[in-house]
Order: structure tokens, then sequence, then C-alpha cells
């Protein structure tokens, strides 16, 4: 592979795995990460897909995967958190008041957390990747049928948390 195919492809393609990745995240520093990482399996891998199309779906697959990993991670160190919270008085106000303003920094942002990882993933595809039904059932690997009720859901979902949060 010659590096000046991955420079063009890291450069077409980063923008939009950025934000799939940033919306799955809900983190700026966790979303570089991922694509980062996304990236060095991309260069591992030793060889280039056939265009650049074919590319991205490869690439937006295995962010999806470096997400989810991610994010159960994140899950785990969140129950961890909870537990000490609930069995410690000994964080100080300004920490709560931390706690707080992180987590009121982005409604949106907040509600798509609170989204199934399966409807999460698919809006964030249609919604921030710009790909078409048939697009996210080949990267997901699902019908094109199941994709559209899911994104329907996650619509729904999404709508009714943030009215929720008002």
């Amino acid at each position: 592979m010659l590096h000046a195919d991955v420079a063009h492809v890291y450069e077409t393609l980063y923008p939009t795995l950025f934000r799939v990745a940033y919306r799955i995240c809900g983190n700026r520093s966790k979303a570089e990460d991922v694509c980062q990482e996304t990236f060095i399996k991309y260069f591992e891998r030793g060889e280039p897909l056939p265009d650049l199309e074919q590319t991205k779906y490869w690439l937006i697959r295995v962010l999806r995967n470096l997400a989810l990993n991610h994010e159960k991670k994140r899950s785990r160190e969140s129950k961890a958190y909870q537990r000490f919270a609930r069995n410690s008085r000994q964080y100080t106000e300004s920490g709560e008041t931390e706690v707080l303003q992180e987590e009121a920094r982005s409604l949106v942002q907040r509600a798509l957390d609170r989204l199934p990882y399966n409807l999460r993933s698919v809006l964030v595809l249609k919604e921030y990747a710009d790909l078409g039904y048939r697009e996210i059932a080949r990267v997901l690997g699902i019908s094109e049928g199941n994709v559209k009720v899911r994104v329907f859901r996650a619509r729904e979902r999404l709508a009714q948390l943030l009215e929720d949060d008002l």
C-alpha cells in the first residue's frame, strides 16, 4: 500500500468518520481516538480496497466496532462511578458541579447517549455520515427494511427523550 493512498483516504473520509464517532462516543477526544484506531487498522491491513466507496464501508464497520467497545467500557465506568457516588459522601460540591455541567452540555448528545446502541448507530450513520438506507444495511449487515424500521424508531425515541428533558 502506498502512503499516498492512505493519505488520500484519510483526508477524504476522516470528516465523515469523525462525525459518526463523535455522535456514538459523545466526546471529541474519544471520537478522535476511535478514528485514529480505525485508520491504524486500515494501514495495518496492508493492501488497499478496490475503491473509495468500499474503503468507506470497511472503515465505518471497523469504527462502529471500536466505538461499540468504547461504549461498553464507558458504560462499565459509569456504573462504577454511580456506585461510588451512592456509597460515598466524600466527593466535594465542586465535583458535583462539574458532573452536572458536563451532563448539561449537550441536550441532543445526552438523548443520543440514552438510545440503545442499535438505534443510535443507525441514526448516526443516517444523519451524521449521510449514508442511505442501503448503505447502512451494508455497513451493519442487516436488511434495508430493518434499517428503515430502526431509523424510524430511533427518531421517535430521540424526540421523546428530548421532550422529556425539556
